[in-house]
C-alpha cells in the first residue's frame, strides 16, 4: 500500500513566513552599514573609515548572535516564546529607525544594541521545533524554513543598493534613512503578523516557558525515574550524552562559519581589483554576490528538504547530521580550490565576474548542508528545558566565528602569503575537519540514540 506524504501543519508555514520580515529588515539594515557609516557627510553619511564601518557591521552580526544566548534563559524558564518573539520585532524596529535619525557613530551603535537586543528575544526558530512533531519531518521543515528566511534576505540585499542610490536618493543626499525606516517598518509588520496570524494556529504552543512544555518521550522518561528513585532528576543521562553532542557539533559550527564569512572578504577586496565587474556595459554591484548566495538558498531549501525526505525513507534510514554537516565543511573546502583554480588561470588577467556565481553555488550548497540541519538536530534533541539555550549555544559557534573571521583574513589574505596557496590551505584545513567530524559519526549517533 502506498503510503500518503505528510505535508507540514499550517502553524510551521505562517511562523517560518514570520522570518521573511526579520530577514528582510536584518539584510537591508546590515548591507547598508558599511555603505552609510563611510558615505561622506555632504552625500547623508557619517564620513567614517572603512575600519570603523566594518567593525560595526561586524558587531551587529556579532551579537545578534550573543545576546540570544540570554534571550534564551528567559523563554526556557520565564516566559513564553510566543509573547517574546513579537516584542522583540518591535525593539528590533525601534533599533532600525534609530538608525534612520543617526547623526554620529553613537547612534548606530544604538541600532545595533538594540536589534541585538530585539533578536535576543526572537525565538520563532525554537517555536517551529515544536510545531514539528514528527522527527522524521524535522530536516526537510528547517531546510524549507531555510528558504523562507532567504526570501527575506535576498529581497534586503538586491533592494538596498537600488534604494538607497536611486528611489530615495534626493538633491545629491543618499536615502540612508528612508532604507533603515524601511527595514523598521518590515519589523513591525512581522510582529503585527506574528500576533494575528501566527497565534491563531499555534494554539496554545508557546504560552509557557520550555521547561514546562515537556515532549512525550521526556515525560515518559522522568515518570519513569521518579518511579525508580522517587524524586524529579533535573537531566537523565541520555539528555546529558544528547546536550554534550550538541556542543560537539557547534564547535565544529565555529570552524564552517569562519570559513564560511572569510569566503565573502575576498569577494570586496581582492576580487574587486582583480575581476571585470562590468558584464553587458552593466556595472554589478558587490551587494549582489549577497543576493546571489540568499537566491540560492531559496531555490536549494525545497532541493534539500526532498533530499532528507528520500534518505530518511531508505531501508536503512536517513544519514546522520554528522555525515552532512562533515559534507557540508567539505563543500565550503571545494570552493577555497575554487577560488584558487580562478586565480591560476586568469594569468594575470581580470577574470570574469561571472565566475563568482559557481563560488556562491559553492558556499550556498555548504550552507544549506549545514545550517537548517543544526536548528533541527536541536529540536530533535535537546532537553525541552533548555531547548532556546541549545539554539543559542549553536548561534554563539556564529558570534565566535564572527569576531574571528577578521584576523584570520589578515593572517592568511593581508598580503603575506599568496591568495591560491592562502585559499588552498583553507580547502584542506576544511577537509580535515569533514573527515575528523565524519570519522566520529558513529561515536556522536550513540550519544543521541
Amino acid at each position: 500500500m502506498e503510503t500518503k506524504k505528510k505535508g507540514f501543519p499550517a502553524a510551521f508555514w505562517v511562523c517560518a513566513c514570520t522570518e521573511i520580515f526579520e530577514r528582510l529588515a536584518y539584510y537591508l539594515g546590515r548591507s547598508l552599514i558599511l555603505i552609510f557609516v563611510t558615505a561622506s557627510v555632504a552625500t547623508g553619511g557619517l564620513g567614517l573609515s572603512d575600519t570603523v564601518a566594518a567593525n560595526m557591521q561586524s558587531n551587529l552580526t556579532a551579537f545578534s548572535y550573543l545576546l540570544p544566548l540570554f534571550g534564551a534563559v528567559i523563554v526556557d524558564k520565564y516566559i513564553g516564546a510566543r509573547y517574546t518573539t513579537p516584542v522583540g520585532m518591535f525593539i528590533a524596529a525601534a533599533g532600525y529607525f534609530t538608525g534612520g535619525i543617526a547623526k554620529s557613530s553613537a547612534g548606530v551603535y544604538a541600532m545595533i544594541f538594540l536589534v541585538s537586543l530585539g533578536l535576543a528575544l526572537f525565538k520563532n526558530g525554537a517555536i517551529i521545533g515544536r510545531v514539528i512533531t514528527d522527527k522524521s519531518q524535522m530536516d526537510p521543515a528547517f531546510s524549507m524554513r531555510y528558504t523562507l528566511v532567504n526570501v527575506g534576505a535576498f529581497i534586503g540585499t538586491f533592494l538596498v543598493g537600488i534604494l538607497y542610490k536611486d528611489v530615495f536618493a534626493k538633491d545629491g543626499v543618499l536615502g540612508f534613512a528612508p532604507c533603515f525606516k524601511m527595514a523598521a517598518l518590515m519589523m513591525v509588520l512581522g510582529g503585527l503578523w506574528y500576533i494575528f496570524v501566527c497565534w491563531r494556529f499555534l494554539g496554545d504552543l508557546g504560552k509557557l516557558p520550555f521547561k514546562k512544555t515537556l515532549t512525550e518521550e521526556e515525560k515518559a522518561a522522568e515518570a519513569k525515574k521518579k518511579e525508580e528513585t522517587g524524586t524529579k532528576q533535573p537531566l537523565t543521562t541520555i539528555e546529558k550524552k544528547r546536550i554534550g553532542a550538541i556542543f560537539v557539533a557547534s564547535l565544529f559550527s565555529i570552524v564552517f562559519w569562519i570559513f564560511w564569512y572569510l569566503g565573502y572578504m575576498p569577494v570586496y577586496f581582492y576580487w574587486a581589483e582583480n575581476m571585470d565587474w562590468v558584464v553587458a556595459g552593466y556595472q554589478v554591484p558587490s551587494t549582489w554576490f549577497d543576493a546571489a548566495n540568499s537566491l540560492f538558498c531559496v531555490i536549494l531549501g525545497p532541493v534539500t528538504a526532498e533530499l532528507w525526505k528520500k534518505l530518511a525513507a531508505r531501508p536503512q534510514g536517513d544519514m546522520s547530521l554528522f555525515r552532512k554537516t562533515g559534507l557540508g565543511i567539505a563543500i565550503i573546502g571545494v570552493g577555497y580550490l575554487f577560488y584558487a583554480a580562478i586565480d591560476i588561470m586568469r594569468g594575470g588577467e581580470k577574470a570574469s565576474v561571472l565566475w563568482l556565481i559557481v563560488f556562491a553555488f559553492l558556499l550556498t550548497m555548504g550552507e544549506m548542508f549545514f545550517s537548517p540541519l543544526g536548528h533541527s538536530f536541536i529540536s530533535k534533541y535537546s532537553p525541552s528545558r533548555y531547548l532556546a539555550v541549545m539554539m543559542s549555544v549553536w548561534g554563539f559557534a556564529t558570534f565566535i566565528a564572527a569576531k574571528s573571521y577578521g584576523p584570520v583574513y589578515g593572517l592568511l589574505f593581508g598580503g603575506k602569503i599568496e591568495f591560491k596557496v592562502a585559499c588552498i590551505g583553507v580547502a584542506v584545513v576544511s577537509f580535515a575537519a569533514a573527515l575528523i567530524m565524519i570519522a566520529l559519526d558513529k561515536t556522536l549517533s550513540a550519544l543521541v540514540d
